[in-house]
């Protein structure tokens, strides 16, 4: 009677069912039937919310199985645990479990756990707005079920596909998947419909027993009034008979006008479609343009950039120096510029998931101060960062967002001011509920923008004037990136400036407060030990001929071994075959490309050090690229000393 209740979706009945039957079987030996007993209870108690008694019920269905060594049913109740934890937040835990089932062998019998884990995988990521991996989870649970032909599994797969579509904006998906999963849920709405359950049979009799009652009191209620009013009908049916005609001519008139009405309508809706589709086809176009631009440029880009610094490693002559630093910092601005359109394709694109993990931010802000003191003493400025100490230590965000923000301001304030102060200002405004909101300011007495350029400073390639251009440099894409990362942090970016006095870029931003306020522990810094990392072997999986040839350099100047391979495949024999340090490994190969060949060498060796390199096209990101196994990414054209540093940390 439980399971059937269980069946019908009557969870309070079937709960009530399932434990007296535990109380009947607690008088007889241990039995199958008995931990099956507790299993549903545990089913039924995960559909009411009521997750500490489904816990000891499912556990209790565990321990009963195993005392009788039960293994059919392992799957199950890991699976159900699973469901329980996430639901409770221990998401660790049930992480581990659903994994233990994914990573069993298919078989006839598992088909239906694994894809459930599958799925629950693909919310856990979702819930963490991993939607690349959480579509990932959820179409391996799609494929998974359709062998297993569970209705209801799949509903939920397309449910949740299409919401997974609609966070990142691809509407045509979303609304593909949403439609799909709503004629499911028709279809299992009709099939359930046919089948009457107990309360559903009772239900329909005593309906049967109101409408007979009903018909006897309306039939006697008909009569008493056809004798009362007869001859009142019949003086006014026809004066109604004229009412009813006089109404039906006006709905046909009126039925006309909407006809025309709604085709009007429905054809200035498709102009409406059309236009938009054109427009969002134009916005994709210039998007993939640009990053493609970008990306191609890398290679030849890297070439320049590699070549000039093996020159200059090579002691030139004093007349070559000139043109080779000339040459070295072109490429270095040519890199930049590349980076700072494909910041703003990926801004616009929807390709940036922001982080939200612990920091310190009067270490993000003293390192930036640090790093940038070389430009502040140049230019001859007073460089100071005015940090309010009520300020919590331990923040959650995105520190690398952050980052960009600050640099392009203050880097903006170095360099328009000269002989002058440039000053960092973070005040804590209020600090409630966990949320710590507070105001940056970055203030420069440099020399100023013009009232009527104050807001067109933030649109791409503006910097106020052509001589600003020529005079400092610069590709007027720094603030449009600040406008556009602040608005993804629901923020916005604000300005006063007086020319010759000086300007003030200010904003506010709503951080939540980490529980844990201990210090942090500063980072170890890694360096150039270079002995080292002599002698070591190293493999280099790279299809470019120049590329090859420059990395080969870079890696022989440090004493470093290495021995260079085209293609994917003959990389992955060459690892099973021979003992390396560390792989750099190109992501773009002709036949196996750099992730499927890192996927296929991580089946075998879990242990040697694989850096990617890549010249990082729209719709790649570091994320995407480590959840393939390799250990770190280093983007194309790379700068020598992140190139060394990186090496530095893995063969030391």
């Amino acid at each position: 009677m439980g399971k059937i209740f269980y069946g019908l979706k009557k969870y309070e009945d079937a709960v009530e069912k399932l434990t007296e039957s535990i109380h009947l079987f607690k008088t007889l030996k241990p039995t199958p039937e008995y931990a099956k007993a507790f299993y549903y209870l545990g089913l039924s108690q995960i559909q009411d919310s009521n997750f500490i008694a489904a816990k000891i019920s499912i556990n209790k269905a565990a321990t009963i199985s195993k005392s009788l060594e039960i293994k059919e049913n392992e799957d199950l109740i890991s699976l159900q645990t699973a469901i329980i934890n996430r639901a409770t937040n221990n998401i660790e835990e049930a992480t581990t479990l659903f994994n233990n089932i994914i990573i069993k062998p298919e078989s006839p019998n598992n088909l239906y756990t694994k894809a459930e884990a599958l799925y629950q995988m693909g919310l856990i990521e979702k819930q963490n707005n991993r939607n690349n991996l959480a579509l990932n989870y959820f179409n391996k649970a799609l494929n998974l079920n359709a062998k297993n032909q569970n209705l209801d599994q799949k509903s939920n797969i397309l449910l949740a596909i299409s919401q997974v579509y609609d966070k990142m904006l691809d509407k045509s998906n979303a609304y593909s998947f949403l439609k799909s999963h709503l004629n499911l849920k028709e279809s299992i709405a009709i099939s359930n419909n046919k089948k009457l359950g107990i309360n559903d049979y009772e239900a329909f009799k005593e309906n049967q027993k109101k409408l007979a009652l009903a018909r006897l009191e309306k039939k006697k209620k008909e009569q008493e009034r056809d004798e009362n009013f007869s001859r009142l009908i019949n003086y006014l049916s026809i004066a109604l008979i004229t009412i009813l005609s006089l109404w039906c001519f006006c709905l046909y008139k009126n039925n006309n006008i909407k006809k025309k009405t709604n085709l009007l309508l429905q054809e200035k809706n498709k102009e409406l479609r059309i236009a938009k589709e054109i427009a969002e086809k134009a916005s994709n176009a210039r998007a993939e343009f640009l990053s493609t631009v970008s990306h191609e440029l890398r290679t030849p880009l890297n070439a320049i950039n590699g070549i000039t610094h093996l020159l200059l490693e090579e002691k030139p002559k004093q007349s070559q120096l000139h043109y080779l630093s000339s040459l070295q910092y072109s490429g270095n601005y040519l890199t930049a510029f590349i980076n700072d359109i494909l910041d703003i394709n990926k801004i616009d694109s929807n390709k940036i998931e922001l982080e939200k993990i612990n920091f310190d931010l009067r270490k993000l802000l003293n390192d930036i101060k640090n790093s940038l003191s070389e430009v502040a003493t140049k230019n001859r400025n007073e460089f100071i960062l005015d940090f309010d100490n009520q300020i919590p230590n331990n923040l959650i965000g995105d520190p690398i967002r952050l980052s960009q923000i600050f640099m392009n301001l203050i880097n903006n304030a170095l360099k328009f001011t000269k002989n002058g102060k440039v000053s960092i200002v973070a005040q804590l405004l209020s600090l409630e509920n966990q949320i710590a909101t507070i105001s940056f300011e970055i203030k420069d007495t440099g020399i100023g923008i013009p009232e009527e350029k104050l807001e067109s400073v933030f649109e791409s390639f503006s910097q106020g004037s052509t001589e600003i251009n020529r005079k400092y440099g610069g590709t007027g894409l720094g603030l449009t990136i600040v406008k556009k990362l602040l608005h993804l942090l629901d923020s916005k970016i604000h300005v006063k400036s007086i020319v010759g006095v000086g300007s003030t870029f200010s904003f506010n931003l709503a951080l939540k407060v980490a529980k844990d306020q201990m210090e942090l522990k500063p980072e170890k810094e890694i360096t150039f030990d270079l002995s080292k990392i002599k002698g070591k072997n190293i493999l280099v999986v790279e299809d470019n001929k120049i590329n090859q040839m420059i990395t080969k350099r870079m890696l022989e100047n440090r004493d470093i071994n290495c021995e260079v391979i085209d293609n994917g495949e003959e990389a992955i024999e060459a690892i099973k075959n021979n003992k390396y340090d560390l792989v750099l490994m190109d992501v773009q190969l002709p036949g196996i490309n750099g992730t499927i060949a890192t996927q296929e060498v991580r089946k075998f060796d879990s242990k040697t050090p694989i850096i990617a390199m890549t010249a990082i096209s729209l719709n790649e990101n570091r994320e995407m690229l480590l959840s393939f196994g390799m250990n770190d990414v280093i983007a194309k054209p790379f700068i020598p000393n992140d190139f060394y540093l990186m090496l530095t940390k893995f063969l030391s």
